[in-house]
């Protein structure tokens, strides 16, 4: 069972940049994931998924955001969300929250590894550290 937390106002601000980044470059076939990451000193960096047609060089939007930052100087985190846009064909019009596929929870885990991901869980929107959503994770570290 995941350590849950409930959201806070920092964390519907980081869900609303995820969201004002995929509904300003949403592209059908394009770019249909936003991500927002806040790093430790508190800035937001934003962006979209890019999809391609050969999906394994896809890159998630989480991936996306995380090397924003990093290339801003910035290196250590404390949280992330992903959200999804609506397809034309779709019935919806607003965007949901998503969770991290398992190369992100990996990516993210490896550079923050008490990183907050928000995510949707039994109905409702929640955070929890990426670690709790990768157990068992691979290290390069010997064992002991």
């Amino acid at each position: 069972m995941l350590k849950i937390k409930p959201l806070d106002t920092e964390d519907y601000e980081l869900i609303q940049a995820a969201e004002e980044v995929i509904e300003k470059n949403y592209r059908y076939g394009k770019h249909h994931i936003g991500a927002a990451i806040r790093t430790a000193s508190g800035k937001i960096f934003s962006a979209v998924h890019v999809e391609a047609n050969v999906g394994r060089i896809t890159v998630c939007g989480e991936a996306m955001a995380l090397g924003k930052a990093i290339s801003e100087g910035e290196h250590e985190f404390d949280s992330i969300v992903a959200v999804a846009h609506p397809h034309p064909h779709e019935n919806i019009d607003h965007c949901w929250v998503v969770t991290p596929c398992g190369m992100c929870r990996e990516l993210l885990s490896d550079y923050g590894i008490d990183m907050e991901v928000i995510i949707p869980y039994d109905g409702e929107i929640v955070k929890c550290q990426v670690s709790e959503l990768l157990p068992e994770k691979y290290t390069s570290d010997e064992p002991s």
